[in-house]
């Protein structure tokens, strides 16, 4: 069976009843805002953001240059797929090192500032405009979510589709 679909003469599964109340402290109160809450950043986080960019400018990429961040990703991401197993690189730290270049990328170019951002999701590095939070992009979850299907050449498109419309003012 597909993931998201079935055959037309199947009939669908059945689905069980869940009840909200054993959801316990799960579920957002009555009355709680879903409002993301912002920080600025703190000293680790701050140290994070360096670090990665250390280990970009160290593998020559250029944080400034889509294009740069597209093809050092699409090359990871290349070798990590085709490695053996046991040779591969920790996915989690390259996935880490491109998604805080491109954050970087959205603070330079854009009117969005780093922050870090609290909402119902939990608690991420990533970039809004000031501390309103009425949007917010996680430049983790551009970046994991396109890892685990495998894309590459995405980030010059995604990435610059954000720049256009949140030019620096």
């Amino acid at each position: 069976m597909a993931w998201f679909g079935r055959r037309k003469d199947e009939e669908p599964e059945p689905v069980e009843d869940l009840e909200l109340a054993s959801a316990g402290d799960q579920l957002v109160a009555d009355g709680d805002s879903l409002r993301p809450v912002v920080k600025g950043l703190g000293a680790d986080e701050t140290a994070r953001i360096e670090a990665a960019l250390d280990a970009l400018k160290a593998e020559g990429i250029d944080v400034d240059d889509l294009g740069s961040l597209s093809a050092g990703l699409d090359a990871a991401y290349t070798a990590w797929a085709q490695g053996r197993e046991d040779d591969r690189p920790d996915h989690a730290a390259v996935v880490e090192r491109y998604a805080i270049g491109i954050g970087e990328h959205l603070d330079r170019h854009t009117d969005l500032d780093w922050q870090v951002v609290t909402d119902v999701f939990g608690t991420d590095l990533a970039l809004t405009e000031g501390f309103k939070g009425s949007f917010v992009v996680v430049p983790h979850n551009l970046v994991a979510g396109r890892w685990m299907r495998g894309e590459i050449g995405w980030i010059p498109a995604v990435v610059g589709h954000i720049v256009r419309r949140r030019t620096r003012r």
